[in-house]
């Protein structure tokens, strides 16, 4: 199952974040590469936060979607930090997410090459030992 998100999806996407962040004060946003990074960009012009090059105490961490928790599972313990995914697989357990997916639906972001998809699809799954 293929789900193709839109430029007009995200941007909804990033209000939804801009606004439950709104009165929260942060060090900086953290896009995790390369997915969290348009994320960040985005959410650093609205919110009026800077961008920064590595997760640090207090600051908003942000990626397209939380899987399997590999990722963001590895910034976990920065003290004050907030996470927030587009898209999460699971109910979310200690980050924020805007939409939960199927665990079979396949994500196209709009920054994606779609007529590679496929071939990074292929790649996700041999990496992560699935079948």
């Amino acid at each position: 199952m293929i789900y193709y998100f839109t430029w007009s999806e995200f941007d909804k996407s990033v209000e939804y974040i801009a606004n439950e962040c709104k009165f929260l004060k942060f060090s900086g946003i953290y896009g995790v590469p390369r997915g969290g990074l348009c994320l960040a960009v985005a959410l650093s012009h609205k919110l009026k936060i800077k961008l920064i090059t590595e997760p640090i105490k207090n600051s908003l961490i942000v990626d397209d979607i939380y899987e399997t928790g590999i990722t963001l599972n590895t910034f976990k313990d920065i003290e004050g930090a907030m996470f927030f995914v587009i898209f999460s697989k699971i109910k979310p357990i200690w980050w924020n997410t805007v939409n939960i997916s199927k665990k079979n639906e396949w994500i196209v972001f709009p920054w994606e090459n779609i007529v590679n998809y496929q071939s990074d699809r292929n790649e996700y799954i041999k990496k992560r030992g699935k079948v």
